[in-house]
């Protein structure tokens, strides 16, 4: 029901999708850029119109009463930002844990602008040897494009050039909150808790 509901409301808005997900068990998406609380919404009709269960992780204020049970429906867990966890080992462990897991990230960790992303993901995709599929809301073509999926090689500045090239044609919500990928300079090799 909410795959039918979701291709509806998509196609009203006149969003479509350009690429589409890999036919694999497990993999990390990426999001990006994440300039407005509309880039969540879009992105979960996305999932559900995919029906593809993909799980995120959300600041622990969301899954407090009384809509914490439908953010834990939805496929998110919580994240207490206050505390000073090991975010990577921890969905590293959910990927070797689980048989069919996804995630996606917003590299930004931030509806606001940012000079540079975190590495979290990155460093999650090559700890649990899954792939990134990179997936940008572009605003301006109402477009949910897709790249195929990039394996993490261990060459963090290599992958993210590739990975900002492509995010580089994207046009989120509000373009003067994306940061500038030109001057960016890639995550560094030792960030490794981001």
């Amino acid at each position: 029901m909410f795959t039918y509901l979701s291709r509806w409301i998509l196609k009203i808005t006149g969003w479509r999708f350009d690429g589409e997900l890999p036919n694999q068990n497990k993999y990390i998406v990426i999001v990006a850029p994440h300039t407005s609380n509309w880039d969540f919404i879009i992105g979960v009709l996305a999932r559900g119109a995919l029906n593809t269960r993909i799980h995120f992780l959300g600041k622990h204020q969301l899954f407090i009463p009384p809509w914490g049970w439908f953010f834990r429906a939805i496929g998110g867990s919580p994240v207490d930002r206050r505390k000073n966890n090991n975010l990577v080992d921890s969905a590293v462990q959910l990927f070797e844990t689980e048989p069919n897991y996804k995630l996606a990230l917003a590299p930004e960790g931030t509806r606001s602008q940012v000079t540079r992303w975190k590495s979290g993901f990155y460093h999650i995709a090559h700890k649990a040897d899954v792939p990134i599929v990179c997936v940008g809301l572009d605003f301006s073509r109402k477009a949910i494009v897709i790249r195929a999926p990039l394996a993490a090689s261990g060459n963090i500045a290599q992958d993210m050039a590739v990975i900002l090239d492509f995010h580089r044609s994207i046009k989120g919500r509000h373009p003067k909150l994306i940061p500038d990928f030109a001057t960016t300079t890639p995550p560094q090799e030792t960030a490794q808790s981001d």
